[in-house]
């Protein structure tokens, strides 16, 4: 499967291109709003895959070009970003395509990370009323920390919430979900559930933040 991950130069969007290139044979895309950009960390990436002893195949591509190669878009940018982010590729979406959003609105005081939940109830909403007809939106792979998903030595041994309203796309997400080695998904159910999966990632920026030794925090569930 082709994976294009927009925003594939930032945090999440480093680690989950890693790990998909290093843990399985998928296609992986960098995109970027700068072509020359996505190329140079998609550069970068295979030259740590081959490092490894992985002969892996990442391309760096502006974001459009990066989602027309792709069936499944990951909308891997800040939240504030995303909707514009969305509308920019829309003409390079084909119907049957998936996109999935692991953004989340946050805000900080002295206080720590607050949820900042936008008007229509959940950054994966925003995603959904974004997209163009015959897009399935899934939210996925909120609560992760970024350090220990690009950080390849690392075990993660997490859980991934997952919510979609359409089965077949919550369950193409969660098979490549489950093609990273100790990332397991689950389901939370339906996109109107989002709000709660993604207030759990301030939560565990807070945790991070005020306890020695748990800076890449996440959850397991039993």
């Amino acid at each position: 499967m082709d994976i294009a991950l927009l925003g594939g130069t930032g945090d999440i969007g480093e680690g989950l291109a890693l790990r998909w290139a290093y843990d399985t044979s998928h296609e992986v895309i960098v995109g970027s709003r700068d072509a020359e950009r996505a190329a140079n960390k998609a550069e970068e990436y295979a030259t740590e895959l081959d490092s490894r002893g992985v002969d892996s195949s990442v391309a760096g591509y502006e974001n459009g070009e990066a989602a027309a190669r792709a069936d499944v878009i990951v909308c891997a940018v800040p939240a504030y970003h995303l909707t514009d982010t969305i509308e920019s590729v829309a003409d390079q979406l084909d119907e049957g395509d998936v996109l999935v959003s692991p953004a989340v609105g946050m805000k900080r005081d002295e206080a720590g990370m607050h949820y900042n939940e936008p008007g229509a109830g959940s950054v994966t909403a925003l995603a959904a009323d974004a997209a163009p007809d015959g897009v399935s939106v899934v939210g996925a792979f909120h609560n992760l920390a970024a350090d220990r998903l690009a950080n390849l030595d690392a075990e993660l041994d997490v859980d991934t919430l997952v919510v979609a309203d359409d089965d077949d796309a919550a369950d193409t997400v969660s098979s490549l979900a489950e093609g990273i080695e100790g990332l397991r998904p689950v389901s939370a159910g339906g996109i109107a559930n989002a709000s709660e999966v993604e207030a759990l990632t301030p939560l565990l920026i807070n945790i991070a933040m005020n306890n020695e030794k748990m800076h890449d925090v996440g959850v397991k569930f039993h």
